[in-house]
């Protein structure tokens, strides 16, 4: 279907206004197809002109415009014309849509746990039409009211209030202006539990198999839900515009969630089926505050085109982690910010493909679709964080809320918010988003230091290595028997190409500085030789969370840039993580050294070394007698990184309920987890996968089943891995996404090599099969270990195909970035 253009979309919106739209479906015609109709009421600024609306039908029955039927015949691919536009007009579409297995539009599964079935409807950015007839862009905000027919014991939930329901009819209020792309419906045998918050209802809602999850997580999400609106009630003049707010845990999403107002969709494993770390909690916390953020920015005041689609999600990202810390029991989300956040970020911001935070010249819906990246979301709430600390809450605040009484229920740009904030601070912000929004790439602030003969600094220089002013803390420590104590801290601005003394670190007699000491400034750091040996002796004893996160990130940096031996960060890790007391530390840390470290720029004998060393780590972690949340981090590691048949013989242990570490448990994903290190270690066949299957069915199982299919060894178990994901149809985006994880789990090194060469063969037929199977084909099924000269030149190969879609172009181009790096590191150090 052909992608909308922004020239395209300008013209729409220059002549046509949207009145209403009044949808009805029937939900009741099978399991292949629903039914769809659609009154549009819109003006016409110039009557007589020609326009289009978007559809894509699996069958058109029916389209009158103004009274006049129009050719069925004549619908385009996803484009039925409007000829002759009056300067008011009424459009009737009836039409035959089809349900989605990949969570784009409207989206059904079955449970595999009761055979129960569910569906909810995803729109963004440009999937409405899947659902029914609209102008799909979202500088087109109309008042929907949704009508619907629905088995009679299903519940169903939308944007609007609910008006009735009866005997499987459902009726709902129509809904505050809005974009065609914030639409959902969430419909099937729901188990709710509602709740009244300052006089907006609630709701909490999930599949009926996943009863007892959402009944034990309902307190603290409704908790979190109530801090969250009473905070932004605070900050905001505008209450919260959408009357009620529901919240709906979904199956087979693609997103962590989606801020549809009234109505947010989450992935449903965001309600814990077993024991979750603290880390996975404050994960969650942050997410439920995102998306309320989204209220306002994007739902009550909307991006015009999705070139500043930062605008929706640098404010929702920001104030998802600002509000979580201040307003939440979960104080320390910042720190996951900094180790594990900002890394998405950093990673792409150094990548052929990154782009300026806002105005980055988006021509289509296809080229938006790939910028929901690690720029809009981490890059632009950093950036945020550090204009709010520039400007102060005062003043940032009061141009928040003049941006919204100035747009409200509207559409908004760049230059909008600039003159909002210009207004009420007095500042330049126009030459700051200069700077800052209409540039790419990232910084490094590099220190430079001087000492006399007992490792005292006698100078210290903060160099900024690049082009943008920052904002910075340098923090000042000394080495006390081992420990790292903080004796000062500066904050410093630093100009482009600039460099800054810092002689308050001096006179505090501090032996080694760490630029970017708390974390404000979007900055790489490079330490002087001295400080980081400081570090690598006593980084478990920084006091700061914040802080030391900021030293384990600029770790993980010198990985990747040839600059650190994966060794090197592998013996850092085994000598300060298990003293650490932070458990998004611990999960980060040991991600990075098993997924990357050891998955992709270690080989052979170092690989299996590297892998023991992340074993002994968890292990350790797990003897030491921390917190809960580190001592189940640490258990996921072990089960995953179990090797030799010692730690084999007590996974098997573990796995059979025997020697399990004194408070764990084996949850269901945990426990695939452990299924499936065994089938890629050759140690489970297909019998016991199917009897695990068939103990406890439901998703879990399924996905783990799965995931262990796809691990085992054999040739002919990775043939029929193969064939079903480059089969179209074959199984949901979720059952894909579990193959293609396990696929590169197992296998000898030349069968490896075969089928990467074989990946970048077929991948290009990806294209056809939609966004979201593009970026799982293109992500999880990428061969990241495969580092050679012939497979990066099979990846160019592959890259150089004009018929590729921006979706899929730009996740191969990522992934062979970093399969540069990965090269570039093994030059350097070894495999």
């Amino acid at each position: 279907m052909p992608a909308l253009q922004r020239s395209e979309a300008t013209v729409r919106a220059r002549l046509l206004e949207v009145r209403g739209y009044t949808v009805d479906l029937d939900l009741t015609r099978g399991p292949d197809r629903f039914g769809s109709t659609t009154l549009i009421r819109f003006g016409c600024a110039e009557p007589g002109a020609d326009s289009f609306v978007d559809l894509e039908p699996e069958t058109l029955r029916r389209a009158v415009l103004n009274g006049q039927p129009l050719d069925v015949s004549a619908l385009d691919g996803n484009r039925l014309a409007l000829p002759g536009l009056r300067a008011e007009n009424e459009l009737l579409v009836e039409a035959e849509m089809r349900y989605s297995r990949t969570g784009e539009g409207l989206h059904r599964y079955t449970d595999p746990a009761d055979d129960a079935v569910y569906l909810y409807a995803t729109c963004g950015p440009d999937l409405a039409a899947k659902v029914f007839a609209c102008f799909d862009q979202p500088d087109l905000k109309a008042p929907i009211t949704l009508t619907a027919t629905a088995p009679e014991d299903w519940t169903l939930v939308s944007n609007g209030t609910r008006v009735k329901s009866d005997g499987g009819h459902w009726e709902f209020a129509a809904t505050k202006p809005i974009s065609t792309y914030l639409f959902t419906v969430v419909a099937g045998p729901l188990h709710s539990v509602f709740a009244e918050h300052d006089g907006i209802p609630l709701g909490l809602h999930a599949r009926r198999s996943l009863a007892a999850e959402l009944d034990r997580e309902a307190p603290e999400l409704f908790e979190v839900t109530r801090a969250s609106l009473d905070r932004l009630h605070e900050l905001f003049d505008e209450r919260y515009p959408f009357g009620d707010y529901h919240q709906a845990f979904v199956p087979e999403f693609n997103w962590g969630a989606m801020e549809n107002p009234g109505c947010v969709v989450f992935r449903d494993e965001m309600l814990f089926r077993s024991a979750a770390t603290e880390a996975e909690r404050e994960r969650r916390a942050m997410v439920v505050c995102h998306e309320m953020a989204h209220m306002w920015f994007g739902d009550l005041v909307t991006m015009r085109w999705w070139d500043d689609l930062w605008l929706n999600e640098s404010f929702a990202e920001m104030l998802g982690y600002r509000i979580a810390a201040e307003s939440t029991r979960f104080t320390g989300t910042w720190t996951g910010f900094s180790v594990q956040r900002k890394g998405w970020g950093y990673d792409a911001d150094q990548r052929g493909s990154t782009h300026p935070v806002a105005g980055n010249g988006t021509r289509s819906v296809a080229e938006a679709m790939v910028n929901f990246d690690g720029i809009s979301y981490a890059k632009g709430a950093s950036v945020l964080r550090q204009l709010v600390a520039w400007l102060g809450d005062d003043a940032f605040f009061a141009g928040l809320n003049a941006y919204f009484a100035d747009h409200l229920y509207g559409n908004a740009e760049l230059a909008d918010f600039l003159g909002a904030l210009a207004t009420s601070s007095g500042r330049d912000v126009h030459s700051w988003a200069d700077a800052w929004l209409r540039t790419s790439g990232v910084d490094t602030l590099r220190a430079e230091a001087e000492r006399d003969a007992d490792g005292t600094l006698t100078a210290l220089t903060v160099v900024n290595e690049g082009e943008r002013p920052h904002l910075a803390r340098i923090g000042g420590y000394r080495t006390v028997d081992g420990r790292a104590v903080p004796v000062a801290a500066a904050e410093v601005e630093i100009g482009p190409g600039r460099r800054v003394a810092v002689p308050a670190l001096v006179a505090a007699g501090a032996q080694w500085a760490v630029p970017n000491d708390g974390d404000l400034a979007w900055a790489k750091i490079r330490l002087d030789a001295d400080s980081w040996r400081a570090v690598t002796e006593s980084l478990s004893s920084v006091q700061d969370d914040v802080t030391r996160a900021v030293l384990w990130e600029h770790a993980r940096d010198l990985v990747r840039d040839a600059e650190l031996d994966p060794a090197g960060y592998l013996a850092l890790m085994e000598r300060h993580l298990p003293a650490e007391r932070c458990d998004v530390i611990v999960e980060t840390v040991l991600g990075f050294a098993r997924t990357h470290v050891v998955g992709r720029h270690l080989t052979g004998a170092a690989r299996t070394a590297g892998l023991a060393a992340v074993s002994r780590t968890a292990r350790a972690l797990l003897a030491d007698g921390g917190s809960q949340g580190i001592r189940l981090a640490a258990f996921r590691a072990a089960v995953e990184s179990s090797g030799g048949d010692e730690q084999l013989a007590e996974l098997n242990g573990w796995l059979a309920g025997e020697g399990l570490p004194a408070g764990l448990s084996l949850g269901a994903e945990l426990r695939w987890a452990g299924l499936a290190r065994l089938a890629a270690l050759g140690a489970l066949d297909e019998d016991a996968i199917a009897a695990e299957l068939a103990l406890a069915p439901g998703t879990e199982a399924e996905y783990g089943a799965a995931r262990c299919r796809a691990a085992l060894p054999a040739d002919e178990a990775k043939a029929a891995a193969w064939h079903l994901l480059f089969t179209p149809d074959a199984v949901s985006n979720r059952l894909l996404e579990a193959t293609a994880r396990g696929f590169w789990a197992s296998g000898d090194p030349a069968g490896r090599a075969r089928y990467a060469l074989r990946f970048f063969e077929r991948i290009g037929e990806a294209a056809e099969r939609g966004d979201i199977i593009a970026q799982l084909l293109g992500q999880a099924l990428y061969p990241v270990d495969q580092a050679t000269p012939e497979v990066i030149a099979a990846a160019e190969t592959a890259l150089a195909d004009p018929a590729l879609s921006p979706a899929l172009r730009r996740n191969l181009a990522d992934s062979t970035d970093d399969l540069r790096r990965t090269r570039a590191v093994r030059a350097a150090f070894g495999g």
